[in-house]
């Protein structure tokens, strides 16, 4: 049994998700397009993979996204409409924020439509994005002039179903506090992990053991109140706050010098960590907070950030009331506030879920969409 995976738009998300398939699941075959000129893409690739991905008898399962137009692929590939065909949705042509309403083309939209009335399965990456597809169809399909079809959401909707995009979350242990690190691996222990994958590859033992490393090699900097980590002889304070992804080995190299005294240098680490034991607190206060726009919400939480979204179109499906805003008001509020106490945001715990959306929990669902029974016609 082979997977036949084809992405128009081989870019981004589109990319992670099909490498991530072609590299987790048995016997997949993989055909794309660079993801560039992304309308034309939309308009003539399905002609292109017609007459570029080889007839083969041992193809099953079709997997491709809604940027295919799949109607004119298997009218033009007879063959390739026989199989169990999965339209995958990272995003709708439906609701796709465009600057005026004129300017959306419907040709976009009319072919995903047509996309979802051939594919055998229909997966959208939320429930916010179903929904706001399924229920767009009706008004949408009023733009013709006349002699519309009907009940396409009711024909639709049975072959619909949500599987988040899954994650492959890295290893942050390196950088991130401990406390973060702690309550993130209880969140994934306590929610499962189906093949025992480690998360965070990084024990916590030997990560204790870097802390305490690290700590051993650092050296103080009174001016700034800062515990800086120094990892080699042409390490600057600038270069240790610009890079707070320095390297554990890097830091290991550190030694004292050979014309020190044992003693001499064993209390200046005494007095180094006591120092940075009683200034960890006013550091805390008195660090500027960082404010960033992630391209990726799901990961920049698991890297520790704090999410503060507005209470609007996927967000409140995937965080916590408390870290959604319903005004821009709001939101002015909210940042003042943590700017004024930016410790509040580096203590917090993240209180909503993430095991849910990586791919140790979503693995199991994918292959089972992408395994189908033998058909008499096959």
């Amino acid at each position: 049994m082979s997977t036949l995976i084809i992405e128009a738009f081989y870019g981004g998300s589109h990319k992670q998700l099909v490498d991530l398939l072609q590299e987790e699941i048995q016997d997949c075959v993989l055909y794309t397009l660079p993801a560039k000129k992304w309308h034309w893409r939309a308009r003539t690739s399905a002609l292109y993979f017609s007459q570029n991905v080889p007839v083969s008898d041992n193809y099953r399962i079709l997997f491709a996204s809604s940027v295919l137009n799949l109607t004119e692929l298997t009218a033009l590939r007879p063959d390739l409409g026989k199989l169990k065909k999965v339209l995958y949705f990272h995003e709708n042509q439906l609701v796709y924020p465009v600057q005026k309403y004129q300017e959306r083309d419907f040709q976009y939209g009319y072919n995903q439509i047509l996309s979802c009335l051939v594919a055998d399965v229909v997966v959208f990456n939320s429930a916010f994005n179903m929904e706001s597809f399924l229920t767009s169809i009706g008004k949408f399909m009023k733009l013709i002039p006349d002699h519309r079809p009907k009940n396409l959401e009711s024909i639709i909707r049975p072959k619909c179903q949500v599987l988040y995009f899954p994650i492959r979350f890295p290893d942050v242990s390196r950088f991130m506090p401990e406390h973060k690190m702690t309550h993130f691996k209880k969140i994934f222990d306590h929610k499962g992990n189906e093949d025992d994958t480690p998360l965070m590859p990084l024990p916590f033992q030997q990560k204790n053991r870097v802390t305490e490393s690290l700590m051993k090699n650092s050296h103080l900097n009174l001016e700034s109140g800062l515990c800086e980590v120094q990892s080699g002889p042409h390490t600057t304070q600038q270069d240790s706050l610009s890079n707070p992804l320095t390297k554990v080995e890097d830091l290991n190299k550190t030694h004292p010098s050979k014309n020190s005294n044992p003693g001499q240098e064993e209390d200046k680490q005494h007095m180094s960590l006591n120092l940075c034991n009683i200034l960890s607190v006013t550091n805390e206060q008195q660090r500027p907070l960082h404010i960033v726009w992630p391209h990726r919400w799901l990961e920049a939480v698991y890297c520790g950030c704090y999410p503060l979204c507005p209470k609007d179109l996927v967000y409140p499906e995937i965080f916590p009331a408390e870290y959604l805003y319903s005004t821009p008001e709001q939101l002015f509020k909210r940042l003042q506030n943590f700017c004024k106490r930016p410790d509040i945001i580096r203590k917090h715990l993240y209180k909503g879920e993430m095991a849910r959306f990586s791919w140790a929990a979503l693995r199991g669902k994918f292959r089972s969409l992408l395994t189908t029974e033998p058909r008499e016609d096959l």
